[in-house]
């Protein structure tokens, strides 16, 4: 292997997560923040907990709740009566006095 190319191993690494817990892990980094970790990971502790850094789960939310409205919007459309477009003596009559 060559000499001086690897980086340094630091064997005590101190890990800072959101929720205010820290641990130490050996890395080649000599601090690492982190967002989630093993004591408030939702499959970890049981609790329902959504990350949401970006506003993903909320703009999921308005998409989802845009297109139930026009479900409802297109069901109600259906359901309102049509006229009928058969053709009735009258306009085929009219139609042969223009001929």
């Amino acid at each position: 292997m060559k000499k001086k190319i690897h980086p340094k191993y630091n064997s005590d690494v101190e890990v800072k997560c959101a929720c205010g817990s820290t641990f130490k892990v050996g890395s080649t980094a000599e601090k690492i923040d982190i967002e989630i970790c093993n004591k408030c990971h939702p499959f970890y502790t049981g609790k329902e907990k959504l990350v949401d850094s970006t506003g993903r789960v909320d703009r999921f939310k308005k998409r989802m709740e845009k297109s139930s409205a026009m479900q409802v919007k297109k069901t109600t459309k259906k359901e309102a009566p049509k006229e009928e477009t058969t053709n009735t003596p009258e306009k085929s009559e009219k139609k042969e006095d223009k001929k």
